[in-house]
């Protein structure tokens, strides 16, 4: 079941579509043509990924809700790089007593972009560059 409402905005913007998903044990805005770390996927560079667990989908005209998750709606995503993130350190200390512990911590990332949202029939793919084409074209 969904909840559909008219948006009552009349703000027209290019990021007009976005979706809220649920990637990794948290949820995500996933907007069309933006890049996203996401805890470390296994999947290989290139490769395609799709999302159904779809919270909310929102476009220029209507709102719609999920309860739990939007049917028939998915987000295609395209593996661009695995990574590591920043290093954080826990240290651990016990006072009066001569026991520290310091330790480091980095997390494994996978660096996704967006390259659908999609809701029934309706899609709307990434549009690519006018001088990522002019690039080819010469090549």
């Amino acid at each position: 079941m969904t909840t559909t409402k008219k948006s009552t905005s009349q703000k027209v913007a290019e990021d007009h579509l976005f979706a809220i998903a649920e990637a990794s044990g948290k949820q995500f805005l996933f907007k069309v043509n933006r890049y996203y770390d996401l805890d470390r996927i296994k999947a290989k560079e290139k490769e395609k990924i799709t999302l159904e667990n779809i919270l909310l989908i929102s476009d220029k005209e209507s709102v719609s809700v999920g309860k739990p998750y939007v049917k028939n709606a998915k987000i295609e995503l395209e593996v661009i790089s695995h990574k590591r993130d920043k290093k954080i350190i826990v240290y651990k200390m016990r006072p009066k007593k001569k026991t520290r512990r310091k330790m480091g911590h980095r997390q494994e990332l996978t660096r996704v972009m967006v390259k659908s949202i999609t809701i029934g029939k309706t899609s709307t793919k990434a549009t690519p560059n006018k001088e990522a084409s002019k690039k080819d074209t010469k090549s």
